[in-house]
């Protein structure tokens, strides 16, 4: 990934230090795979990813195999630092053809596949590597990672607490341990677990100015401004559900609510990891910035700071919620409306959610009663900071899809579509807004087959969109999103403790609907 501007600054001395490091790798022979990997192996240590991946790569030509394996286990661990997804996972594959592999391959290639959004392959590897090496940390790691997706949180909590007493030194899993405290609400203990991940992070630079050690550190100051309050508490009954009316404006669910009293016109956006509002309506309700983060989306290719505040109250129909996160959102020049900067993110908020498009309801709740379980379809939700569900493109490509409620269209990731390698006769732009502006190299890409099980989509148009930034955000290639078009046809369960989404076909279609 390349450096972003005010938060990567090298001192003087470190940056004279590594500028010799690369001199001395350039002046080293390429054909002495054995110098290359020392070299790799320093400018590693040193978080010089990219360069140390290019002397991986010389070394992994060795005649000696041993060395070989060694530099392309590296080589995977480089590119997965700098989210060369697709890079680590064909080295990942290469690693492990031919001779048996060990643990250690099937580890890596289980965590290049997630890395790509192939995250039911990546159990197969970890659970593989489990049966070599019934102790191998990093596989038990995956498979904890993988029980959070599931919303399995007790089970993957006491699995990644074991794995980080065991590989204490991981920065990984202290994250990961972090995540899971914060999505059971243990605001304490979840600041602490971050804390001993930005303590482990690379020394390449002081701690401030280190990326994800200033993403980390903002919810640290996040989590800790909610010391003596619970977060997430619904007022009343815990297991009640909440039916609130909604309005269809230009295809976006809107929602009336209140964020501290003060009056706000909702879209439920599922496919943002923060119900947030316009900088205009939290000076309304009195909310200020606590810390900033970094966020990317569907727009203009880059991270870019967004501001954290918390709600005292925010109230939905008559569910009420108090002390909730919540993202506060600067204009951004070519963006959507305003009024849909005030986005409505239940599942971030713990509720799962249906979505009634005929009878414009959408009902709210911790657990779905036991009767919205029955469904047309019913398609295995993971819950990986976003819903997401399985597709499979042209019968060969499997992909992940964020459900996004937010969204219009059904898309593809621009990674997505290389991998398909199908050339249309004339690209067809597209007028693409997100909440990070204009996407302005969207097109169509018409003839593709597109499966959820048993819902079939033939030769249909998908927009190409570019979902670098947000993939590297979160940590693994987003393969597409689906929106309104596949969404408003069904009523639409979205439970996240069945980790399920369930969907009854309507008879007749549902109109788009209008102010």
């Amino acid at each position: 990934m390349s450096p972003i501007r005010g938060l990567v600054v090298l001192s003087v001395a470190a940056a004279a230090a590594l500028s010799t490091l690369v001199l001395h790798a350039a002046q080293t022979p390429v054909d002495d795979p054995a110098a290359q990997f020392q070299i790799g192996t320093q400018l590693y240590d040193a978080a010089r990813y990219r360069e140390a991946m290019a002397a991986f790569d010389s070394a992994t030509h060795s005649d000696d195999h041993g060395l070989a394996t060694r530099a392309r286990k590296s080589k995977v661990r480089a590119a997965l630092r700098i989210a060369e997804f697709y890079t680590a996972l064909r080295e990942a594959e290469l690693l492990n053809a031919g001779a048996v592999p060990d643990a250690e391959s099937l580890t890596l290639r289980g965590d290049a596949q997630w890395a790509s959004g192939q995250f039911d392959e990546a159990d197969g590897s970890y659970r593989q590597a489990l049966v070599t090496v019934p102790e191998s940390t990093r596989a038990r790691f995956g498979l904890a990672r993988s029980l959070v997706t599931h919303s399995r949180l007790a089970e993957a909590l006491a699995e990644a607490q074991i794995v980080a007493g065991q590989a204490p030194k991981d920065a990984e899993i202290h994250a990961l341990v972090g995540l899971i405290h914060e999505r059971l609400h243990n605001y304490e203990d979840a600041a602490a677990a971050f804390e001993r991940y930005i303590a482990l992070l690379p020394e390449r630079a002081p701690k401030e100015d280190n990326p994800m050690a200033a993403i980390f550190q903002g919810k640290v100051r996040l989590l800790r401004a909610f010391k003596g309050r619970v977060p997430m508490q619904i007022e009343g009954e815990q297991n009640r559900s909440y039916r609130v009316p909604f309005k269809l404006v230009d295809r976006k669910i809107v929602v009336q609510g209140r964020v501290n009293r003060t009056g706000v016109e909702f879209v439920l956006d599922t496919g943002s990891e923060r119900t947030g509002i316009s900088d205009q309506t939290a000076r309304r309700a009195g909310i200020g910035a606590i810390t900033s983060t970094l966020t990317a989306g569907v727009g203009i290719p880059s991270l870019r700071r967004l501001d954290m505040g918390r709600a005292d109250s925010i109230e939905i129909g008559s569910l009420r919620m108090r002390n909730v996160p919540i993202a506060i959102r600067g204009a951004v020049r070519n963006a959507l409306p305003r009024w849909q900067r005030e986005s409505l993110s239940p599942l971030a908020m713990g509720l799962s959610v249906v979505i009634d498009y005929q009878r414009r309801e959408i009902t709210l709740a911790r657990s779905l009663p036991q009767d919205e379980a029955q469904a047309d379809f019913v398609l295995p939700m993971r819950m990986n900071r976003l819903p997401l569900v399985r597709g499979l493109l042209n019968s060969t490509h499997p992909a992940y899809f964020v459900v996004d409620t937010g969204g219009e269209l059904i898309s593809i990731s621009a990674e997505t579509a290389n991998a398909l390698a199908m050339t249309p006769s004339r690209r067809i732009p597209l007028r693409v807004f997100g909440m990070s502006g204009m996407d302005a190299d969207a097109f169509l890409l018409p003839g593709v087959n597109l499966d959820f099980d048993e819902i079939e989509y033939r030769n249909v148009g998908l927009a190409v969109l570019n979902l670098r930034a947000p993939s590297v955000l979160l940590g693994f290639q987003v393969g597409g999103i689906v929106g309104h078009r596949f969404l408003s046809e069904y009523r639409v369960s979205m439970d996240v403790a069945r980790s399920e989404l369930r969907l009854v076909k309507f008879a007749t279609p549902v109109l788009a609907g209008s102010r």
